[in-house]
């Protein structure tokens, strides 16, 4: 994730000044390669000198040995410290990063794997970010799809029903495909067939006003082959499954 975060950013027009900290020089590698302007460092604390926004975007058991790496060198009133590190609260955070008595303003970022291709769902939430430093992580991630900002205690539901979510996308496409193979086609075309076919109807939902019944009623003729198949998924479990599967994460 932190490496697809380097290269959108670096792929903005203007720039911005960019380094990157990895501890597998190859990863660091295929970066430079792409973005020459981009400074790679295998040393934590090298990466965070100067910087106005760190992000750090690593494995939740890293996270308390890469801010004690960090600490030392931050500076408090300038930094804007960005997590991409999920289940970590910010209270959490704070506790890592405190100072004596000084704290830096702090995000919490959850975004989905794509990410990579600017399409992005981003949830934001933060702490002592005024409205300026609040700007600046929306722009930042703005360049990665949509961006939404809630509280903390909405995190653990946005991470649900999104970055866990665009799997149970993905699983519906994938049954898709294999009805449209069993019907007969060609498994890379009912992908494509499928793929459009979501597409649009994201797209359709994307209409001032539009709403998922709405849309379902344009194509639910009486007695028509549609209805035929919306019946099916209810006596099936169908939504009931989708909201189970999109609840059972944040169930305590």
């Amino acid at each position: 994730m932190g490496g697809a975060i380097a290269r959108a950013l670096a792929a903005v027009e203007g720039g911005y000044d960019i380094t990157v900290a990895n501890p597998t020089q190859s990863k660091l590698d295929a970066i430079q390669a792409s973005y020459p302007s981009v400074r790679t460092t295998t040393d934590n604390v090298e990466a965070v000198i100067d910087a106005d926004v760190v992000i750090l975007a690593v494995k939740p058991w890293l996270l308390s040995e890469v801010i004690n790496q960090i600490k030392p060198r931050l500076v408090y009133r300038r930094n804007v410290i960005i997590s991409l590190v999920g289940g970590v609260s910010l209270d959490t955070i704070d506790e890592m990063l405190l100072r004596g008595d000084e704290l830096p303003a702090v995000g919490r970022v959850i975004p989905n794997t794509a990410l990579s291709l600017g399409k992005s769902m981003t949830f934001i939430t933060s702490r002592r970010a005024d409205k300026e430093v609040l700007s600046t992580i929306e722009a930042l991630f703005r360049h990665m799809g949509e961006v939404a900002v809630v509280e903390e205690r909405m995190i653990d539901a946005a991470t649900a029903l999104c970055s866990c979510g665009i799997a149970y996308v993905y699983k519906f496409i994938q049954a898709n495909v294999q009805a449209g193979v069993e019907l007969g086609f060609k498994p890379a075309d009912a992908l494509r067939y499928v793929c459009a076919t979501v597409e649009g109807a994201a797209a359709m939902l994307k209409q001032p006003g539009a709403t998922p019944q709405q849309e379902i009623d344009k194509v639910t003729t009486p007695g028509g082959m549609t209805i035929k198949g919306i019946n099916a998924l209810e006596h099936s479990g169908f939504s009931s499954s989708v909201i189970n599967a999109v609840l059972t994460p944040v169930k305590k």
